[in-house]
């Protein structure tokens, strides 16, 4: 008999080490490690062919039908995942506490029980069903037929399975679910796996559509194993702030569509609802325009979406003025300052720096660099943009101003929503555009044609 040795993997990244580790050098996950029995060399080099039960087809003959999305009844989430949720597929969907993960999967499973003669079964293992039936009489989402269970262990969620036969199955969350023939704690690397394989497993033998909420890290990854996500289909990431109601929903994976969709929502005491246009929630309405203001347009993965970005500096006696920045990269926001004062003679080195969004939107990207370096200057000079301008591009250390992704459609959005002109990097396409479209090669000549170039009146007077 040939001798069994033992070879350690990690069990978040499968990396093997010569000997047990406490950390695991490649991923630097701690308590990783398992110790596993390798192989001999004679036996993996002499496997015999097995005659397979199911003889391999030719791709043609394959019918596409079987894995076609079925729409979920909640438009901003079948936006995300490609039309809806497919047969057999397992969906994870994770978030912080309290974002609305549970409140918008209970609307899932109401719509889609309301909308189709077919069973949705409710798995949730961190409320009571009392608690979940509170919220579905707050919301909306009671029907008869939805089924509820309030357990724990894998073996009688599966029972409940085969009781109920649902098309749709929620499971609340993956994180809480035991697995009796698995080692570890809940919650653990070992007990995450054999739970989201089992309920893999189930979901490709028996087509029913599986959805599982998955709790996320302090740094916003999915709690777990890294190998969690490559079990599933299509991984979610639900993100929202606090102290705003406007929630989002992120494709990060997806085998059936693409995985550059955003979906808009807005949570509310009486439930989730979905927002189709939320390019009006970044912006202020008001009725004459605000020297400090600048309007630009954001790619949200394939979404355009509109946002207002603020400006504001104050003069102060302080040797070390202040730089404060809301919901844009402070990093780019100080490239930009740097450039205005090198190569537009805005001086900003005795005054407080303030730029902010509206609406609790978060731009990281490099087109907003020229909405940003406008809407400083207009504070600055005390005038106002024109109404009706969409500003786009993003700017160099030299002062340039560069070209952006998916300008056209940018355009077309703005457009749409009543803009009549636009400030853009030169090469823009603007074909099919009625709107006013003047391209700019430099942050100087953006500052010249929005008509920044002189100080306002009274804002004049008040800065002497």
């Amino acid at each position: 008999m040939p001798k069994v040795k033992s070879l350690y993997r990690c069990s978040a990244c499968s990396h093997e080490v010569a000997k047990w580790v406490g950390r695991c050098p490649a991923c630097g996950e701690w308590g990783s490690i398992d110790e596993q029995a390798a192989a001999p060399a004679s036996v993996a080099t002499g496997r015999r062919a097995l005659l397979p039960s199911t003889a391999a087809a030719p791709i043609s003959t394959i019918d596409s039908k079987v894995t076609r999305a079925r729409p979920t009844g909640v438009s901003e989430l079948d936006r995300v995942l490609g039309g809806g949720v497919v047969p057999g597929s397992v969906v994870l969907l994770s978030g912080e506490p309290g974002v609305g993960k549970s409140t918008l999967l209970l609307e899932v499973a109401h719509r889609w029980a309301r909308q189709r003669e077919e069973r949705a079964l409710y798995v949730t293992a961190e409320e009571s069903a009392g608690q979940v039936r509170l919220r579905a009489d707050r919301t909306g989402a009671v029907h008869d037929r939805v089924y509820l269970a309030a357990e724990s262990d894998l073996a009688t969620i599966l029972g409940h399975v085969e009781q109920v036969r649902p098309s749709l199955l929620v499971v609340d969350s993956v994180q809480t679910m035991l697995a009796a023939d698995a080692e570890g704690v809940i919650g653990g690397v070992t007990q995450v796996r054999a739970v989201t394989a089992a309920l893999t497993s189930l979901a490709k033998a028996s087509g029913i559509a599986v959805l599982l909420v998955g709790h996320v890290t302090k740094d916003g990854n999915v709690a777990g194993p890294r190998t969690l996500e490559h079990l599933v289909d299509v991984v979610l990431q639900f993100e929202g702030d606090k102290h705003s109601t406007l929630r989002m929903v992120r494709g990060v994976k997806n085998r059936f569509g693409s995985a550059d969709e955003v979906g808009c929502f807005e949570l509310h005491d009486d439930g989730i609802a979905g927002v189709p246009d939320p390019s009006g929630l970044f912006l202020h309405h008001r009725a004459d325009p605000v020297p400090g203001t600048a309007i630009t347009v954001a790619m949200d993965g394939k979404r355009p979406l509109l946002a207002e970005v603020q400006g504001l500096t104050v003069s102060t006696p302080a040797p070390a003025p202040r730089r404060a920045v809301s919901g844009l990269d402070y990093n780019r926001v100080s490239m930009v300052l740097a450039v205005l004062q090198s190569r537009c003679h805005v001086y900003l080195g005795k005054h407080d720096v303030y730029a902010a969004t509206v609406g609790g939107m978060r731009l990281t990207e490099p087109g907003a660099d020229l909405a940003v370096a406008l809407a400083i200057t207009s504070s600055e000079r005390g005038i106002s943009l024109p109404g009706g301008m969409v500003i786009l591009g993003e700017v160099g250390l030299a002062g340039e101003v560069r070209r952006v992704t998916g300008a056209g459609r940018r355009l077309a959005e703005a457009e749409r929503l009543g803009f009549t002109e636009a400030l853009v990097p030169p090469g823009v396409d603007c074909s099919g555009l009625s709107m006013r479209v003047r391209e700019v090669a430099n942050v100087r000549a953006a500052v010249a044609l929005s008509g920044l170039s002189k100080r306002g009146g009274e804002y004049a007077e008040a800065a002497q």
